[in-house]
């Protein structure tokens, strides 16, 4: 069980981030196009929130069967406390800021206002999530 979660957080991982990436493209250009909010811009939006939420909870699960977790706070081992600490943690605070993001687009009334909050806040996340990757492991 545990190598089929891990296969499947690698491989979602890919989809993840594409589905981020797009939306954060999306809203610079609308954002900086002056262009109304559409509900495909919404869906754009949702369906990287909800990818990312997703790929965060099977990371979670992941975390508390893998050998790697919960045993690994050794501060000196910069390998080991990447994937112990460091990637759950910082993408735990990336997945708070998207759905930050998520939630305060709704409150905000022109289109430009929608698309400059999920800019933003998926943009920080996505950074946050692509300095807490585990290059090494997830590229091998």
């Amino acid at each position: 069980m545990y190598e089929l979660l891990q296969k499947f957080h690698s491989g979602w991982a890919y989809l993840a981030l594409i589905l981020l990436v797009f939306a954060v493209a999306n809203s610079a250009l609308g954002s900086s196009s002056k262009k109304e909010f559409t509900a495909k811009d919404r869906k754009i939006a949702l369906f990287g929130l909800i990818a990312t939420h997703i790929q965060f909870l099977v990371g979670l699960i992941l975390y508390f069967i893998s050998p790697l977790g919960l045993s690994g706070f050794n501060m000196k081992d910069a390998a080991l406390r990447l994937t112990s600490m460091e990637h759950p943690l910082i993408n735990l605070i990336a997945i708070a800021l998207i759905t930050v993001g998520w939630s305060k687009h709704k409150k905000m009334d022109t289109g430009s206002d929608k698309f400059k909050k999920i800019a933003i806040f998926y943009g920080i996340g996505l950074v946050l999530i692509l300095s807490r990757i585990p290059w090494s492991t997830w590229l091998a």
